[in-house]
């Protein structure tokens, strides 16, 4: 898979070609996805900085549609509730089941150069939970990004965690594992190896 870098950034863009929710295609228009070499606008970054994904608003808009049906239909049953800031679609945390792979909601994929190379985001990587005072909820770890200055798409913190991430820079090239919750281990129980200098 390769991933593009902007003449004039120092960030990380992969070239995603479709977002899938539950296996299904999300329908936006995908002239938004390839970098504009007029105006550097367009693609999609990935961000160790912006905690939750930012998606354009018209790709936001047809995604959090795909989404709520997805996770309204018999396989999750999951009705919605007043959503906290920044967040725009929560649920109850007591209507969602609890997996392996964290909240069991809608699995989204993002198709990266081909149809086969698939990035799996699973509960623990698109859900946010949002406790305080008398509020319990999971809550989509997704936001509005708003109109086209830069990116469309910026795949935030949240979707990163305990999912390993290979850069091959000299091939333009980026290796995924999708979540690591899936072996049974995270990110936090990885024993780095000490050297004294």
């Amino acid at each position: 898979m390769l991933f593009q870098i902007p003449t004039l950034s120092p960030e990380y863009y992969v070239g995603l070609t479709a977002i899938k929710v539950n296996g299904k295609m999300v329908a936006f228009n995908k002239t938004l996805l390839p970098i504009d070499g007029q105006s550097g606008s367009g693609g999609t970054r990935i961000s160790t900085v912006v905690p939750y994904t930012k998606l354009q608003s018209s790709i936001y808009k047809a995604f959090t549609l795909a989404f709520l049906r997805e996770a309204a239909s018999s396989a999750f049953n999951l009705t919605t509730t007043k959503p906290i800031k920044p967040f725009s679609v929560c649920y109850p945390a007591s209507a969602v089941k609890t997996t392996q792979m964290g909240p069991a909601v809608p699995i989204i994929e993002l198709v990266l150069d081909r149809q086969d190379v698939v990035w799996k985001m699973f509960g623990s990587n698109s859900m946010m939970r949002v406790t305080k005072k008398s509020v319990d909820l999971w809550c989509l770890g997704v936001v509005d990004g708003g109109a086209i200055d830069g990116p469309s798409i910026i795949i935030g913190g949240l979707q990163l965690e305990d999912n390993l991430l290979q850069f091959d820079l000299q091939s333009k090239k980026l290796g995924f594992s999708s979540s690591i919750l899936s072996k049974g281990t995270n990110c936090a129980d990885y024993k780095f190896p000490t050297r004294k200098v």
